[in-house]
């Protein structure tokens, strides 16, 4: 299973891992910022939790990257049903914390199941796609099993409740499928029917989340309630001004009128302390990353290692574009984390472990090229 090859070190992917470590050691300062107070001197460690996250997350990227891609390809189905069985535990086991129902404890650590589930849906789809290719565009009813793979743990997360992540498993799973090739007549329909169900999903969407998406078309509906987080991180990025204010020196931060400031809304205070040209220079960062990702993808020496390297890259470009949108006032707010920066675990974990992947995949093409 696990075979080292100095080729392995020899061609590793410096760019990625150093990229990578970068955008996390400026989280890690940011979320150092969000946690500090003016009118509260005693730090909340935060920061302390997060770098530990940092390290144990360089662990998973570590495993991910000395293993062959290929081996956790061929045993994606069994990686997928364990974080499905995961997802089935929160309900029984799992903790509530602010309305939702989310995340269960393991050996001493909160584990999030649905972030894992991003990345073994990847895994579940790489397998089948590789496994079941046409020349052809695949025909809708061709699409039944790997619909099911994602539909699954679609339910359960919107069971805890947690729209944002059920909707990036639905946008995971079109981007791999546009990817893939579809047939045109099937686009068509596809297209149409999800026109249809628009209507028919807003009806089950809970109180909360309809309010949320009618505060995105009017914050001021609601200023000091559903409205509040949209309007005070508007507040916050509009005076960092062009420069910012400086490093522990937002007002909207320290002051505590930004919620979620160390998770959701992260970014509010990255661009409210470094301003514009600085929120400029970490979406580079990001785009630079996502470029870098999609490169992997095109040298990939098999099919599986492309679909995967796609579904992880895609993974961080939708997760940046939701975030930074929502907390721009352009989309509406769904609990969607910032990669890297935001504050959390699983997340991070997750992200990192991916990352590994990434890196596999990299590297491989220069072993299996000269295998």
């Amino acid at each position: 299973m696990i075979k080292l090859d100095r080729r392995l070190l020899l061609n590793f992917d410096w760019t990625l891992f150093i990229l990578v470590l970068i955008i996390s050691g400026i989280g890690l300062l940011n979320i150092y910022s969000a946690g500090f107070s003016l009118t509260d001197l005693r730090q909340t460690p935060f920061y302390v939790k997060q770098l530990q996250w940092i390290l144990i997350g360089i662990v998973g990227m570590a495993f991910a990257f000395f293993i062959d891609y290929r081996f956790f390809g061929r045993h994606a189905y069994i990686l997928y049903g364990i974080s499905i069985i995961l997802l089935l535990a929160v309900f029984a086991a799992g903790y509530e914390t602010k309305g939702a129902q989310r995340w269960i404890f393991i050996g001493g650590f909160t584990l999030q199941p649905s972030e894992l589930v991003k990345l073994t849906i990847i895994l579940a789809l790489a397998r089948y796609f590789d496994r079941h290719q046409f020349d052809r565009g695949y025909h809708l009813t061709e699409l039944f099993i790997p619909f099911l793979i994602v539909l699954v743990p679609f339910l359960f997360i919107l069971r805890q409740p947690d729209l944002g992540t059920g909707l990036i498993l639905l946008i995971l799973f079109l981007s791999i499928v546009f990817y893939v090739g579809l047939d045109w007549k099937s686009l068509l329909i596809a297209a149409a029917g999800g026109l249809i169900l628009i209507p028919i999903g807003w009806y089950f969407l809970r109180d909360y989340q309809r309010e949320r998406i009618l505060t995105f078309f009017s914050p001021e509906r609601d200023p000091l309630g559903s409205g509040y987080h949209i309007i005070q991180s508007m507040i916050a990025v509009g005076s960092g001004g062009i420069f910012g204010k400086g490093f522990l020196k937002g007002s909207q931060t320290q002051l505590k009128f930004l919620p979620e400031q160390q998770t959701d809304f992260v970014f509010s205070v990255f661009a409210e302390e470094w301003g514009f040209l600085g929120g400029i220079v970490l979406l580079v960062m990001f785009f630079f990353l996502i470029l870098w990702g999609l490169k992997i993808m095109t040298h990939s020496k098999d099919y599986l290692g492309a679909l995967i390297a796609l579904g992880i890259t895609m993974l961080i470009f939708w997760e940046v574009f939701i975030n930074i949108g929502m907390v721009l006032g352009i989309l509406p707010v769904v609990g969607i984390p910032l990669p890297f920066l935001s504050y959390g675990g699983s997340s991070m974990v997750v992200l990192m472990t991916a990352v590994g992947l990434l890196m596999n995949i990299s590297v491989r093409r220069f072993i299996l090229q000269s295998s």
